[in-house]
């Protein structure tokens, strides 16, 4: 079982993870690098969206 410190740590990461594929994409990069860190942008949401769910499964209905 992992605590919620790691969880947290983790959490950190992936968000660091996508703020770098961001400015990366702001920047002139050829095709194929492009398409490589796009799909690296989608697959490090969908972690952090995973983890965050893991982390705080709580939902809220109105």
């Amino acid at each position: 079982m992992t605590s919620i410190d790691d969880r947290l740590s983790e959490i950190r990461s992936v968000r660091n993870d996508i703020w770098r594929c961001r400015k990366l994409l702001r920047t002139e990069l050829p095709d194929a690098d492009r398409n490589v860190i796009e799909k690296h942008l989608l697959e490090q949401r969908s972690a952090f969206e995973r983890l965050l769910a893991m982390t705080f499964p709580l939902t809220f209905r109105f």
